[in-house]
């Protein structure tokens, strides 16, 4: 690890999700000199940057520091050949993307998008007597159980939830009655009300959802995706919910984004549409700061760093 902290940047990429100034602020008492940067900056020996996504002069740094969870833009093998350590923010997203994806749930069950909808028409509309429901005793599968799928599958057992899990170990997780291996994803969708994915993005995920999938899932089901969009085939899920193989989906990430104004997806009541915004927090540049503040200090004392990725 060529490691020696001298300079520590933010990158103005981070724009994307909160004031660049946010960290500087955060990071106002290390002893280091910190600054914002652009795709203009030359970055050399004893700098770290923290970054979106990758951007102009980064393999030249000593470290960079991607503020999501996904680092699939990342070019690995070239950070790896360049000898650039490359760490990434999993780990603090489990309670915004748990709530989040418990807004969903409890939207569908009691029904509370259909009466926004109504609202926008200024419209009174009572619902047929069987429509609304509740969550208690009905079964989500949450596809990935890393932070993100904890996080979800805490917050659906406390609703009373029927939870199970799919991931490559079938070790139990608190909160998950059951964990299937991904090899009996189709076992573990089939008698699922809720199908939620939390994976990342690899090349054995990438168009892990498609039409097979939805055939399994049962017609009165629900997708979410607060995974990649990638995950899906969005061609094969608009056909799903045409042709009413499931009933609807809460989506949040998109094979294209932002969302095409275009896409059949916007017009569906059944289907709930968000901006990548699910973990999103006003308190996310603190947690990224405090990822960042424990890595400065365990790369100067030549340690191994928190979420390295490589």
């Amino acid at each position: 690890m060529r490691m020696h902290l001298d300079r520590l940047f933010v990158h103005d990429s981070v724009d994307i999700v909160f004031p660049p100034q946010l960290l500087l602020d955060e990071f106002a008492d290390l002893d280091v000199a910190v600054a914002v940067a652009d795709d203009d900056t030359e970055f050399g020996a004893g700098d770290g940057v923290v970054a979106f996504g990758p951007g102009s002069g980064f393999l030249d740094a000593d470290w960079v520091h991607c503020i999501r969870a996904g680092y699939d833009e990342f070019d690995v093998d070239a950070y790896e050949s360049a000898g650039v350590t490359l760490t990434n923010s999993t780990g603090i997203h489990g309670t915004a993307i748990g709530e989040t994806v418990a807004g969903y749930l409890l939207s569908f069950a009691r029904r509370l998008h259909v009466y926004r909808d109504a609202q926008a028409d200024h419209e009174w509309r009572d619902l047929p007597y069987a429509e609304p429901f509740t969550l208690e005793g009905e079964r989500l599968c949450v596809v990935g159980l890393g932070t993100l799928g904890r996080g979800i599958a805490e917050r659906a057992d406390a609703l009373g939830m029927d939870v199970v899990g799919v991931r490559r170990s079938t070790d139990p997780v608190p909160g998950v009655r059951e964990v299937y291996a991904t090899e009996n994803l189709h076992e573990a969708i089939e008698d699922a009300r809720f199908v939620a994915l939390a994976t990342p993005l690899t090349p054995e995920t990438e168009g892990l959802f498609g039409a097979p999938e939805f055939e399994t899932m049962r017609e009165d089901a629900y997708l979410v995706n607060v995974a990649r969009g990638a995950v899906v085939d969005e061609s094969a899920l608009v056909d799903a919910l045409g042709s009413d193989a499931i009933t609807g989906a809460a989506l949040d990430v998109f094979e294209s984004e932002p969302l095409s104004s275009e896409s059949p997806l916007w017009d569906l009541e059944e289907v709930v549409v968000t901006p990548h915004a699910g973990a999103q927090t006003r308190d996310y540049h603190r947690d990224v700061a405090g990822l960042v503040r424990t890595n400065v200090e365990r790369l100067r004392r030549r340690e191994e760093p928190v979420n390295r990725v490589v």
